[in-house]
């Protein structure tokens, strides 16, 4: 296979929600309740966060959504940039409250060694 990932796939966008029309139909909604412009949440501010989750979920394609999304809202470079560091700082922290569990875990199972 020579690639995995490309702008190509979305040409199969409309096989993917037409094979699960009931499960894409309520991912759509869902979607689209998310993505509501009248929320009380400002856009720029849903968009900042749609741009940290797809950081952090790695969908390219997210990334480039909601890039476009938050640029078209108001978004600044800055405001990319410090979303960029407020996610990996979160995502880093999360490894760490896991390491907590891993630290617990570790003397638990150690600790019932004969």
């Amino acid at each position: 296979m020579a690639e995995y990932q490309t702008p190509k796939d979305r040409a199969y966008t409309d096989s993917l929600l037409g094979s699960a029309p009931k499960e894409a139909a309520a991912f759509m909604n869902l979607k689209h309740t998310a993505e509501r412009t009248d929320g009380v949440i400002p856009v720029k501010y849903r968009e900042l966060m749609s741009v940290a989750v797809a950081l952090i979920t790695q969908c390219a394609y997210c990334i480039e959504s909601h890039i476009n999304n938050a640029a078209r809202a108001g978004a600044t470079r800055e405001e990319i940039a410090e979303t960029v560091f407020i996610a990996a700082a979160i995502r880093a922290g999360g490894a760490v409250g896991n390491g907590l569990m891993a630290m617990r875990l570790f003397e638990e199972a150690s600790s019932t060694k004969g």
